[in-house]
Formats: C-alpha cells, sequence, structure tokens
C-alpha cells in the first residue's frame, strides 16, 4: 500500500534543524526577504544546541575591545591552522574568521539576540601561537522561558550536566566557581537556588527552571526572533531524501505523521541536522571500535538520515571517523551519557586504563583527553577507564549526581550511580574491585602523589596549561589541579570515550555548498553544523569551537542561496 501523500508546498529556503546553526539559517534568509519553513525530526526544538552550554567561539568578536581584550584575525588564523593541521580547508578557516565577527554583529543587530565576553575563559590551548587568554568564547544572556509562551514546553530541555545539581539552569561565570568551590561559591549558589525553589508559580507546574541559560537562552531568542518574522516550524517532520531535478538540489521530501509530502525550495536547502552519534549502523562503519550509541551524550534524533541521503546522491564525505570527543559515564536510568567536562582537572584525582597506569592529562580539554580514550580504546584498554578518587575529593566536589558530602553520605546517592561507583578502604581493596594489578596501580598512585607535593606532573604536565587550571582548585598550591590520593576511603567510576556528537559529514567549500565526489558543487545543497565536516579538522580550539562554525557557514549560506553581498 503506497504511502499517503500531502500537496507539494514551496518556498524559498528550506532549513532542517533547529540547532542554533539551522535558526541562525532561518533567521538570516527570513530578514533577506525570503519565504522560509524549518523543519526539524523530533518532537522538540533546539537541538544539541539547546542541551549544550550554549558557548559560542568567535575570534576578533566586537564584544572583545569594550571588555578589555584584544585579537586580530592573524592571531585567530595562526591558531586554528596550528591546531587542525593539513586535515582542515585554509580557505574554510579563512572564511570563518573573516565571516564569524559579522555574524555576531549581524544576529546582535537584527535579533533578540544579547551576548557577553567570557573574558577569564581561555583557548583550550593558549600557549599555542595566537591563542588567547580569554574573550573568543560569548554566551547569550539568559532569558525567561515566558517570552517563548507554549514554545517552552517542546525546548529540547538542557543536558542534566549543564546544570546545577541536575535541574538549576546556570551561566558559565556561575557554573566556575560552583565547581570550583571557589571565593563567593556559597552566595553563587544561594542566589540562584533561591530564585528556582522561590518562584512558586514554576515549581507548582514543572521541575524546569524558569530561567533559561547556556544553549537553551541561545536557541529561545532566536526562536523568539524567528516568531517575530512569522517563520513556521514543523516538529516531528524528518527529511528522507533530497529532491534532485537537472542536477540541482530543487527541496526535500519528508514524512510526518505517516505522511509524505515534497516541500520545493526555489534558492536553496540548507542542512543543520546534526551528526550521526544516535545511528548504530554508521557509527559502527566509521568511528573506531568499540563503540555503542549509549556512549554518547548527543541529541536522540541525531541519527544521521540526511548525511546517509547525502551519501546516496553522491556528496563527498570527510572526517566520518571523528567526532567531538569527551571521557564520561553512562547511568542506567538516563537516556545519555554524561561527559565529564571539569571534574578531570580538580586535585585528588587521577584516570587509569585498565593495566591500573595513567595514560594522559587528566585536566587537559575533554575533547584531547578523549581522543586518547578513542584511539586506544581497541589496544590500550580505555573502554572503560577509572576515574580515581579520594575521600578528601569525595567531601569538597560533585561528580555528576554525587554531590560534596563525607563518605557516610554514600547511602544516599542516587542508586543509578550507586551501581557503578566502587569503594573500597585501601588502594589494594579498589585495584581488586575494579580488575587491575595491585602493584601497578599502587605504583602508579604513589609517583602521582610524589609529584603532587612537589606541584609538577612529570608524567603528563597536569597543571601546566591555563586551561587546566582554569577549573582547578585556586586554594590548592602551588599547582591548583594536584592533591596526593591519601584520605581513604577510595572510590573509582568507570569512564568510557563518549562524544558530544560526531564532526564529520558532507564536506562543503567557503559558502557551505556541498561537494560532489569529484569536487564539483551540488548546486542547491548547502551543510552546517555536525552534519558537515568540521571546519576545524579533528582539532577543538575552543569552548564554542562547534556552536561558532555552524552558526557563521549558516549565515553564510543563506546569504549565498539569496544572492546577498557586501
Amino acid at each position: 500500500m503506497a504511502t499517503p501523500r500531502h500537496p507539494e508546498e514551496t518556498f524559498d529556503v528550506i532549513v532542517v534543524g533547529t540547532g542554533a546553526p539551522g535558526l541562525t539559517a532561518a533567521l538570516t534568509a527570513a530578514y533577506h526577504g525570503a519565504r522560509v519553513v524549518v523543519v526539524e525530526r523530533g518532537h522538540l526544538w533546539g537541538g544539541t544546541s539547546a542541551t549544550s552550554g550554549g558557548t559560542i567561539w568567535i575570534p576578533n568578536n566586537h564584544l572583545i575591545a569594550p571588555a578589555g581584550g584584544e585579537d586580530n584575525p592573524a592571531d585567530a588564523l595562526r591558531y586554528i591552522r596550528g591546531l587542525a593541521g593539513e586535515e582542515a580547508s585554509v580557505e574554510r578557516v579563512q572564511a570563518f574568521v573573516d565571516a564569524a565577527p559579522r555574524m555576531v554583529r549581524f544576529l546582535a543587530d537584527h535579533s533578540e539576540l544579547q551576548f557577553e565576553a567570557l573574558d577569564s575563559y581561555c583557548d583550550y590551548h593558549p600557549e599555542l601561537p595566537g591563542g588567547r587568554m580569554g574573550y573568543r568564547s560569548i554566551q547569550a544572556l539568559p532569558i525567561k522561558s515566558d517570552l517563548l509562551a507554549r514554545d517552552f514546553d517542546t525546548l529540547q530541555p538542557p543536558h542534566v550536566s549543564t546544570t546545577a545539581f541536575g535541574r538549576i539552569n546556570w551561566t558559565a561565570k556561575e557554573a566556575r566557581p560552583l565547581i570550583t568551590q571557589a571565593k563567593g561559591a556559597k552566595s553563587i549558589f544561594l542566589k540562584i537556588a533561591a530564585k528556582y525553589w522561590l518562584d512558586i508559580g514554576q515549581r507548582l507546574k514543572t521541575p524546569r527552571d524558569r530561567r533559561i541559560t547556556g544553549g537553551g537562552a541561545l536557541v529561545a531568542r532566536l526562536r523568539r526572533s524567528l516568531n517575530q518574522r512569522q517563520v513556521p516550524i514543523r516538529l516531528s517532520t524528518a527529511l528522507v531524501d533530497y529532491v534532485l531535478e537537472n542536477g540541482r538540489v530543487v527541496g526535500i521530501e519528508v514524512e510526518s505523521g505517516g505522511y509524505r509530502q515534497v516541500l520545493r525550495a526555489t534558492q536553496g536547502v540548507v542542512v543543520a541536522s546534526g551528526g550521526f552519534e544516535r545511528n548504530p549502523e554508521l557509527r559502527r562503519q566509521h568511528l573506531p571500535g568499540p563503540t555503542s550509541t549509549a556512549w554518547t551524550g548527543g541529541n536522540p534524533f541525531n541519527t544521521g538520515e540526511p548525511i546517509a541521503a547525502a551519501m546516496r546522491l553522491g556528496a563527498k564525505m570527510h572526517l566520518l571517523d571523528a567526532a567531538w570527543w569527551a571521557p564520561g559515564f553512562k547511568l542506567a536510568d538516563e537516556d545519555r551519557a554524561r561527559p565529564m567536562f571539569v571534574e578531570r582537572s580538580l586535585p585528588g584525582s587521577i584516570m587509569v586504563d585498565q593495566s591500573g597506569r595513567r595514560f594522559c592529562n587528566e585536566a587537559a580539554s575533554y575533547h584531547v583527553t578523549g581522543t586518547v580514550m578513542a584511539e586506544r580504546a581497541a589496544t590500550g584498554g580505555t573502554a572503560p577507564s577509572w576515574f580515581v578518587f579520594d575521600a578528601r575529593f569525595r567531601g569538597k566536589y560533585a561528580l555528576g549526581p554525587l554531590f560534596p558530602g563525607p563518605p557516610a553520605f554514600d547511602r544516599s546517592v542516587k542508586p543509578s550511580m550507586r551501581a557503578l561507583l566502587k569503594r573500597a578502604d585501601t588502594l589494594a581493596e579498589l585495584a581488586a574491585l575494579i580488575g587491575v594489578e595491585a602493584a601497578t596501580f599502587s605504583a602508579t598512585v604513589e609517583q602521582f602523589n610524589a609529584d603532587a607535593r612537589t606541584g609538577k606532573d612529570t608524567l603528563f604536565g597536569r597543571g601546566d596549561s591555563a586551561y587546566d587550571r582554569y577549573y582547578g582548585d585556586d586554594a590548592v598550591q602551588p599547582n591548583p589541579c594536584l592533591l596526593p590520593l591519601e584520605r581513604g576511603p577510595f572510590y573509582a567510576l568507570p569512564i568510557l570515550p563518549c562524544d558530544l556528537g560526531t564532526k564529520g559529514g558532507m564536506l562543503t567549500d567557503v559558502e557551505a555548498r556541498v561537494l560532489h565526489e569529484d569536487g564539483s558543487i551540488i548546486e542547491g545543497l548547502y551543510a552546517v553544523g555536525n552534519c558537515a565536516a568540521s571546519p576545524m579538522g579533528r582539532s577543538y580550539p575552543a569552548a564554542g569551537a562547534t556552536l561558532g562554525p555552524g552558526m557563521t557557514f549558516a549565515w553564510l549560506a543563506a546569504r549565498h542561496a539569496l544572492g546577498v553581498t557586501g
């Protein structure tokens, strides 16, 4: 029996995906007078952007100088090229550096978006030529859910690891002192907790915070801007295939509610649908093994159909074996993994592989440590590895749903966390519980403890970089990332090579146009964000180096589709 169909509809620009890149493309096209429709596979909008911290990396942005910083395009280009190497096109990197500040200025001038510069949030490798100690990462200001009206009900909730205590929203500036227990942490906690719990009207309706921050604030402000321009967003509408005529993509076929429909685009289709992290077959084919959809913190709707459809179209693919890696863990009662963004920097902890040895600088960026784990998983015993800490760490710092407290509180820990966590009174007993050779594990801890007492990690340089120290504990000196593990009981948490999403897909040019296998352009088709091969190559330069390029190339794509210049 044939699938029932709805009549065709025609627009100027069709956008696939409701994350920040997709909404940026839609807003840009609508601003320039286009008839736009946005389609979203899931029943919630906001994509991975809404679940993220929402930081955007924009070198040389217009907020830097007023905030007291300095930047220039040449240093940004030098920094990215030094990290990305030959796997990133010089032309695409140059296009990003040139266009990113213009994109952010456009949004600041023509949308509800308001930003602040994160003056102390350094690049992930600030010591490299062209790196900066702050200002390049920016964040949307918070917004109240009331301003979204009924759209708030279908906004993708934030990832639990990007909130305080699993439910209270916070900004990047609030999160850092709370995580590291820095000066002022108690007053910040009391302030945001009071706002949450005293909001009686909201608490009676939903556990979700009325104050939207981070990635939620970013997409919420974009959605409000689209609503003002009456741009429709169709949820539960999945891309099935591209419509090709005379070698040009002229639309898409979608399915919704059991019906198929062709949506035609006179000017272009911009795909911003996310990666394929939720597709087990594509993971098996392309990502290093072992791998699992359970190991991703990405959006549950990112199953990769637009990428697979582009493969059928003959689009050139790049970086399909790459992801935005991060060490993390998966709780049985949650629908996605919890990446460990910052806990690894805190003193009184180490990571060991299945031999009981340290294998990296634990405080390096999550992408660096996650990449090491992913690359070594098949041969180096890093799936799982173990995050090991002592009672002093347990008493002061949070670790996912494990809130700070004395060991006596362990029985009150969330059952799914308690099921993973190993605890022992001695290191030898802990070694037996996690299946590592006791003598090797003991030697590892002894060497680390000796280094921690001097403040110098002789094996991996933990705490040498300014980024390492960003999430260290400044009360611990001489190295805020190092304390000996010496107070029992001792704990170990199994961690995996998780991801925030895949970063390989359609290869595009400087205007985000998708390329054929032979390098020619597939007219009418644009790809941005994680469904396109990252312009950053395999590197991760800084906080927001996913969203920044995604939104920038979305802006470029919409302008190019409509013939906008200048």
